[in-house]
Formats: structure tokens, C-alpha cells, sequence
């Protein structure tokens, strides 16, 4: 099953991703890893790093770091992966070296296929930060044009979409 999340800054998307993880974990027996694909910048990223370890802290998640190059990335064994977040991972693929930069979309669609065809469970989290009406630079325009192709793309592909507001799960496709 193959599961996108998505939501606003602070909805609670990270708490409802991780919660329904460890539910499939338990309901199969398979182990959970937890893709974070934050490279923490700063205190204030280092405190976001640190409040999504609290979050799960207790929970059985196997953590790998991966920022880059996801299609790369080999799993121990079969599990319920929960992906933390494809925000992140776009930024990373266009801005870091050795990511995919005007590639990118490609990049992060072959990586969740690789994901997806490695794990039982795939939970990919992203952002909605398309709805600020703000006029950005052209830079952060395209991120926003990538990010949008993917979700889209992904929610094409997903068994389920779900859109958290305000701690609600509202599902747009299952």
C-alpha cells in the first residue's frame, strides 16, 4: 500500500503519518523505518530534527538519513516505511551538491519506485505550500513548480491521499 500525506506547516501530518505506521507495523509484523530527509541548517533546523525524534521517540523506527539520491538507498528487509518529507527531498535534489538539480522531479519519482518496490508499506509525507498567494523568486518558484509536479504525480500513483488540517484527516482518495 502506498500512502501520501499531505498538509500545511503544523497541521499534525507528521503525528498522523507516524501513528499510522506503527498501526501496519503492528497489524503485520514487519519492521518500521522512518526515512528523514531534513539535513538539519541551523538551531532552528536543529530543533525541528529534534522535536520529529521526540515524536517518534518510543515507537521502533529503524531511522535513516537520506538526502539525496533515494533510489540508492537499500532497506535491511521488507517493512513499513514512513518517508519525512518529500518537501525536503525536492529542496535537497535541487540546492545540495550531488543531487539531481534540474532533474529533480525525475530523481524523487525513481527513488519512491525504488521505495515503494523494496517495502510492503510505503507513508510519504509533503507539504501544501501552495496557498500563501505570495509571489516568490523565480528559484523558489520552480521548487514550487517541482514539489507540485511530484505531489501530483504521487497522488496519481498513491492507494490513498490524505490531506491533514488542523489534526483532521480529510481523505481525498482511497
Amino acid at each position: 500500500m502506498f500512502v501520501l500525506i499531505t498538509g500545511g506547516s503544523g497541521s499534525g501530518k507528521s503525528e498522523y503519518a507516524e501513528n499510522r505506521a506503527v498501526r501496519l507495523s503492528n497489524e503485520t509484523g514487519l519492521p518500521l523505518y522512518y526515512i528523514a530527509t531534513m539535513k538539519p541548517f541551523g538551531e532552528e533546523g536543529r530543533k525541528r530534527v529534534e522535536r520529529h525524534q521526540k515524536l517518534r521517540s518510543g515507537k521502533g523506527f529503524l531511522t535513516v538519513e537520506r538526502y539525496v539520491n533515494l533510489k540508492e538507498l537499500k532497506l535491511p528487509k521488507e517493512g513499513v516505511v514512513l518517508l519525512e518529507c518529500l518537501s525536503n527531498l525536492t529542496a535537497n535534489e535541487m540546492f545540495e551538491t550531488g543531487g539531481a538539480g534540474e532533474h529533480t522531479p525525475e530523481e524523487v519519482l525513481l527513488g519512491i519506485q525504488e521505495i515503494r518496490s523494496a517495502s510492503r508499506h510505503l507513508i510519504a509525507v509533503t507539504n501544501d505550500i501552495f496557498s500563501d498567494g505570495i509571489r516568490y523568486d523565480k528559484t523558489t518558484e520552480q521548487y514550487q513548480r517541482y514539489l507540485g509536479w511530484i505531489n501530483r504525480k504521487l497522488a496519481e500513483e498513491a492507494d490513498e491521499v490524505i490531506e491533514i488540517v488542523c489534526g483532521i484527516p480529510l481523505c481525498w482518495k482511497e
